[in-house]
Order: C-alpha cells, then structure tokens, then sequence
C-alpha cells in the first residue's frame, strides 16, 4: 500500500472509530478490537531487516502492531547491530516496516543526544551533543542546530518518533540515570522548558514527533529504574512539573512518557506508570494534557520485580496509559512478549477489567496523532 493510499484508509478507519459503538458484540466488532488493542503495543525486537517471514514481520501484520522501537546495542548479548548498523541499512529497515503494516507504524528511537544515542557517529550518523551540554551553553540557536542534525537524519532514516526531550530537572546530579548521564538540559526548569521547546519545534520542522521524559519528573531520583524500585517521596517538588505546564499550556508535546518512579506525595499505592492519580489525575485533569500516553518500558525491574505482567497492564491502561513500551532490551529477550501483552490486553477486555471505553480513548488519540504523520 503506497503512503497516500495509507493516508486516505487511516482516515476511514479513525472516522468509523468515532462512528461506531463500542457496546457491539458482532464479528467486525471483535476484528476491530485486535486492530484496536494492537495499535496501543509497541514493542523492540531483533534484526537489521524486516523480511515478510521475520518474527516482527509476523507480529506487525498478525497483531496490528502500533509501533517499534530501534536499538543498536543488544544488552543481553552483549553486542552491537540489533537493529542499526549503519545509516543505508536503517533506511532500508525502516521502509520493511512500513510495508509490513496497513496502518503507517511510529517508529521510534531514543537519540537524546550525549550518552542515549542510538545513532551513532562511528557507524556513520552525525555527531551530536548531551542535552547537559545544550543547557549550559544556553544558547537556542545551538539547541537549534544541533537538533536540526538529528531531525533531518531521522527524516531521511525513516524514524517519525524521537523519545524526546527529557525534561527531567537536574535537582540531582548525581543521580545515576539522569544527572550522571548528562541527561537532563539543565537545574532551572525555565530553562529546560526553553530548550525542550526549541528541540520540538525542530522535530515538528522535520515532520518528526516529540515525547516528553518522564513524567512526573525523575531528576532528583537516586536510583536507577532500569534496576528496580525506585522511591522519589522525599527529593520530588513540583517545580519539576513546571515543564510540562509550560510545554502542555503550548499544546507542543506529541506524547508524554511516564516515569516508573513512586511518589506518595502523588500516590501512596503505586508508582507513576501505573497512577490512575497521577496520570489520569494530575496529568490529564489538573495540567490539561489529552495526547497520547506512553509508559517507559514495561520490562524495567521497576516493573517487571513488582508487578506480574497481566496487573501491570491492567493497572497502566485504567491509569490512562495509550502506549506500552516493551523494548525487549533490558536483560533478557522475550520473542513472545508481544503475543503475550495482545493476549493480555485482549483478555482484559473480554472479562471487563479493562473498560472498552478505555481502549476506543487511547485508539482516538494515537490515531489522530499518526493522521499528522506524513
């Protein structure tokens, strides 16, 4: 299907999503719904090609995928080339992707600039700078710029989802998964906002969309999520939600990642992703945000050493969340995660844990938002 033939069906779909009922029972009905749940999956896999055969080729058409994210390193193998090598072959991969799925897919990355970047400079891609390094020189010409780089590269690789900008404020610099890693743009949350601001303005120039990190705020954590729990009660303030405020008062953020950080000063039961306080709350309600949802990656220790599978999905979507991220990459590797989290969602559904309601929300938003790709 060529993009435009795409383009007018994503339009029809959308338009019988806001038409139909979800109270009907019949055969199109439970058809509807596999497209439905699958477009609220996005998952990482394996492999610099996507063949029709391939195990992602299968999972996109079979289970309607949403989206997929595109790592270079493989942490449980320990070794680079997962999915990128090199810019000819992205490209390439990219448009495999597309073809396998009727609806256009988000294709995401992390390229944060600094430490998380996903292109990079030895394997042919543009050199780039650490948000940290943006934030101090303070100058938006050179955030510009810089972004600039990074957009265009996207553009041409076929990646429409930038996991960015991190707006997490720098309250600890020592904090080993922002402030250590040079993460965040800066301790002022005026500044970040200015900066973040201008990276997304030069993403949207490049037709590339945006996803703020992560909500409500991980810049004063003193732990890792990847790693396991982690308790930000006494450091958080809600001048890290001040971003946000700034950015969402500006309707400029495509999506909103959430944190796996717990905060009783939010919810005394459960962490952010999993909030209905916080993100249907204080995120929707109170700050005014109705785009798409995305949680960081359901298989961080966060989540994963806490929460079955099946509650922690059921928990995300009651929360609010539109989009699960299960990268696949954090330490082992899971071929069967997708089928498992459709089976899951699906199931929920079915049994009524899960409202319909809830769905045909997060499929109205992530389907307005890919009727503004192009």
């Amino acid at each position: 299907m060529n993009p435009a033939t795409r383009r007018i069906w994503l339009a029809a779909v959308l338009c019988l999503t806001v038409l139909s009922s979800p109270l009907r029972a019949n055969a199109s009905e439970i058809d509807s719904l596999d497209i439905k749940i699958g477009q609220m999956l996005m998952v990482g896999f394996r492999g610099i090609t996507a063949p029709d055969i391939s195990p992602i080729g299968k999972h996109i058409r079979d289970l309607h995928l949403g989206g997929v994210v595109l790592f270079d390193f493989d942490v449980e193998k320990k070794e680079y080339g997962r999915n990128i090598v090199s810019p000819a072959q992205v490209q390439k991969l990219t448009g495999e992707l597309q073809e396998r799925s009727r609806i256009p897919l988000f294709i995401a990355i992390d390229q944060e600039g600094g430490l998380v970047c996903r292109l990079k400079a030895r394997a042919g891609f543009p050199p780039n700078v650490s948000p940290r390094q943006l934030g101090r020189l303070n100058s938006l010409d050179s955030t510009r710029m810089y972004t600039d780089l990074i957009a265009r590269s996207l553009r041409i690789l076929g990646v429409n989802v930038n996991f960015a900008p991190v707006v997490d404020v720098d309250i600890n610099p020592d904090n080993p998964v922002i402030g250590k890693l040079g993460r965040s743009i800066s301790s002022d949350p005026k500044t970040v906002s200015r900066h973040a601001r201008t990276i997304i303005e030069s993403l949207h120039a490049r037709s590339v969309l945006s996803a703020l990190k992560h909500f409500p705020g991980h810049g004063s954590s003193k732990a890792d999520s990847h790693l396991g729990f982690v308790d930000v009660s006494s450091t958080w303030s809600r001048r890290e939600l001040i971003p946000y405020i700034d950015l969402i008062g500006e309707n400029l953020p495509d999506m909103i990642m959430t944190a796996h950080i717990y905060n009783s000063k939010l919810d005394q039961t459960r962490p952010a992703t999993l909030s209905r306080d916080i993100i249907d709350g204080l995120l929707r309600k109170e700050l005014g945000y109705d785009g798409v949802v995305i949680s960081d990656d359901m298989m961080m220790k966060a989540i994963a050493d806490h929460y079955g599978l099946e509650q922690a999905i059921k928990n995300a979507v009651n929360a609010g969340v539109d989009i699960l991220l299960f990268a696949n990459n954090t330490y082992t590797f899971d071929p069967a995660m997708p089928e498992k989290a459709f089976s899951i969602l699906k199931r929920l559904v079915e049994k009524g844990e899960i409202p319909m309601a809830r769905i045909e929300k997060s499929y109205g938003r992530i389907m307005k938002l890919k009727q503004t790709m192009d």
